[in-house]
């Protein structure tokens, strides 16, 4: 067997964080396989939810897929918030919040969280029409764990719904300047 490959990938909204289309009611939805001529047994390293976009790692490597979603590892997103953010809110966020998992409710684990003062440098969004007219706000959040949908569910929770998710680093890999869509490979991945 060859060596393991390794990659990093901005994954766009609109895909799902998978390569193989295993599911009837998802014959309609975008695999990361269409993004790339990728090596068989690639998977990707964690998962970012269908509307949600960033950065995604790629390998053929269970082991370090293992490490990279353990808890050792910080994941910061830049998250597009309806309203205007408060601090009261990012110290919740912080502390970390009670939200639902598999109708249980989970208190997350305490995270870092800072109002962006500037909005992000980032590609346009495909919605942003859409939500042009709305006061929004930028928050940075890095957390170490990865529950079902979470840091939409934080934000949600102390009430400002999440409009736009980025996910800009895992460990001290970052996205420079990747471009949504594309991907380079890379010898390991820098955690």
């Amino acid at each position: 067997m060859g060596q393991d490959q390794h990659f990093k990938l901005y994954k766009p909204a609109g895909y799902l964080s998978q390569f193989v289309n295993n599911q009837n009611r998802r014959r309609n939805k975008k695999l990361l396989s269409e993004l790339g001529d990728f090596p068989e047994g690639t998977m990707s390293v964690g998962r970012l939810d269908e509307n949600s976009e960033g950065l995604l790692f790629l390998t053929t490597d269970g082991k370090t897929s293992n490490y990279v979603q353990s808890k050792n590892v910080e994941k910061e997103y830049y998250v597009q918030v309806e309203g205007k953010i408060d601090e009261k809110a990012i110290n919740e966020i912080q502390r970390g919040v009670e939200i639902k998992l598999k109708k249980r409710v989970y208190t997350t684990l305490p995270a870092k969280a800072r109002i962006l003062e500037t909005a992000p440098k980032v590609p346009p969004s495909p919605r942003a029409e859409r939500d042009r007219d709305k006061i929004t706000s930028w928050i940075s959040i890095t957390i170490k764990e990865g529950k079902y949908r979470q840091v939409r569910k934080m934000t949600a929770a102390v009430g400002f719904p999440t409009l736009r998710l980025i996910r800009v680093r895992i460990g001290s890999e970052g996205l420079e300047n990747l471009r949504p869509g594309k991907h380079i490979e890379l010898e390991s991945f820098n955690v």
